[in-house]
């Protein structure tokens, strides 16, 4: 099966190419302003890469002019203290500067960092005065900054204990983060890189190429060991109301959920990226038609802590659309399901999805929980090679809202561990499969089926059934198989049907080697073949 991982690995490497021609291009401009003019206190649009931005704000600043170290030996928190204004740029020239307390700016209109291939340097969590939570803290909930941008920066923690979130941003308007790279891991114990909310619902942001690939260390392998559950999550965006975008972004592997954005309002949209082997979820969202579109997913580690590493898990909204999304677990706890839907997603699109679950411990693909709303399955393929699990799991519920999954593909060899060896376990009324194709072998011997219905009002059309069990198994009722080809390549008949089976019909299908009748009632057959 192609997964586009190479292709998405490749655009992953561009990406970072480019960003380092990026910096490579700023280094030699940021040289060639400090030979000839400099940045003054008011500074020329034309003489820097960041000129673009000069005419947004009343005054731009280069903080080496008024004193800020960068060479990375003092540190510049005060002299930031002293520039602290409205509607104010502060541009960072190419060097190292060295922070030991929290900057913290709220209530403003327009306020700005950019950095010229600049490197913050946070101090040692046991040198951090005051707060050892933050570097930058601009905007709070209730007194947010209106227009915020912070761009171009990387943040040195690769010496020991100096992890540190290096930005919470709250803005009321409009909020940019672009270009900023966390460099080794967050290793301290406190809240991880970065944290944004929009507060109005009007109001837009993006975050785009904040990369964290170092990861977070477990709280008790730090110096805050006991503070906290878990410890760092790689990016929080728990209080948003606006509609706030995350754009190729990369986050290794934290142990509280990589990317965390889980309000029920607002509107969070995911493009692209890269998210890899974070405890919790690599990506959870929540909102509003909220989108995650084009995403790498990749587990292929996990520490001796990690429970869970699902994938995407989506919750707390409705109209969610999960698209392009590549995911591959290689080394599954239980329950890192690939996408979990969960009871509090009122309603959801996955479509042109790619799903690798390999490994040797019991795992599931996709598993829509019991009280999730109306949920839609397109042009998704799922490879499913565990000791066991359901490559969909559609879980037991009272509710009725319909689930549809139209040209999904099933394939791998997979177990029967603790009974879970079902391709397709469908415990829910209304669900409906159209034009699918199931083929799923046992591993080692072991027994899996195409389809297991519980549910009532269950349709399966034009689709293609293979197991070497059974290919459907009806313990429901209302079922109805029209126009599909079913069969078993382990010497069993095509269709199973229990006693609990209530008026299943089979028309105008293939059904190799027959139907097996335990005594459902109402058995209704027009026009099938049986070889």
């Amino acid at each position: 099966m192609s997964t586009g991982r190479g292709d998405r690995r490749q655009s992953v490497a561009e990406s970072t190419s480019q960003q380092q021609s990026r910096r490579a291009v700023l280094r030699g401009t940021a040289a060639a302003c400090a030979a000839t003019v400099g940045l003054a206190s008011t500074a020329s649009a034309s003489s820097d890469p960041f000129g673009q931005y000069y005419d947004d704000y009343r005054t731009v600043v280069d903080v080496t002019d008024v004193g800020a170290d960068d060479t990375g030996n003092e540190s510049i928190t005060p002299v930031l203290e002293e520039l602290r204004g409205d509607d104010r740029l502060l541009v960072f020239p190419e060097g190292r500067y060295r922070m030991d307390e929290q900057f913290r700016f709220t209530g403003f209109d327009n306020f700005g960092l950019v950095g010229q291939n600049a490197t913050l340097v946070p101090a040692n969590y046991y040198n951090f005065a005051g707060p050892q939570y933050r570097l930058f803290r601009l905007g709070l909930s209730d007194r947010p900054g209106k227009r915020i941008r912070f761009e171009g920066f990387d943040i040195d923690q690769s010496a020991s204990n100096t992890g540190i979130r290096t930005i919470e941003a709250f803005a009321s308007d409009r909020l940019e983060v672009r270009n900023i790279t966390i460099l080794g891991q967050h290793d301290s114990g406190t809240w991880g890189p970065g944290r944004f909310n929009l507060t109005d619902s009007s109001s837009t942001g993006i975050v785009d190429q904040f990369w964290a690939p170092d990861g977070g260390a477990w709280i008790n392998d730090t110096p805050s060991a006991g503070d906290r559950w878990r410890g760092p999550t790689g990016i929080v965006a728990n209080q948003n109301r606006g509609t706030l975008k995350f754009k190729h972004c990369w986050l290794g592997a934290f142990p509280d959920n990589g990317l965390y954005a889980t309000s029920n309002s607002g509107k969070i949209i995911v493009h692209g990226g890269l998210y890899r082997n974070c405890n919790g979820a690599n990506v959870r969202i929540g909102g509003q038609n909220s989108e995650i579109r084009w995403p790498t997913v990749e587990v292929d580690s996990m520490r001796p802590e990690d429970r869970s590493q699902r994938g995407i898990r989506i919750e707390n909204g409705s109209g969610f659309e999960i698209y392009g999304a590549a995911i591959t677990n290689t080394a599954p706890e239980p329950t890192s399901h690939a996408i979990s839907v969960m009871n509090t997603c009122q309603s959801a699109r996955i479509e042109n999805t790619q799903i690798e679950v390999r490994g040797s411990e019991i795992n599931h693909g996709v598993v829509l929980s019991p009280n999730c709303g109306e949920t839609t399955l397109v042009d998704t393929t799922i490879t499913h090679e565990t000791a066991g699990g359901h490559p969909l799991w559609i879980q037991d519920t009272d509710r009725t809202d319909p689930i549809l999954a139209e040209h999904l593909t099933i394939r791998g060899e997979a177990g029967d561990a603790s009974g879970f060896r079902d391709s397709i376990r469908c415990e829910r009324d209304n669900c409906r499969f159209n034009n699918i194709d199931v083929k799923q072998t046992g591993r080692n011997g072991a027994n899996r089926n195409a389809v297991v219905n519980t549910g009532s009002n269950f349709t399966v059309y034009k689709s293609e059934l293979r197991a070497d069990r059974y290919p459907y198994i009806d313990i429901g009722s209302d079922a109805l198989v029209r126009d599909s080809y079913l069969e078993s390549s382990g010497s069993h008949e095509a269709v199973c049907l229990y006693s609990s089976s209530q008026n299943p019909s089979f028309k105008k299908n293939q059904l190799i080697d027959g139907i097996r009748d335990y005594g459902a009632n109402y058995v209704t057959t027009w026009s099938n073949s049986y070889n």
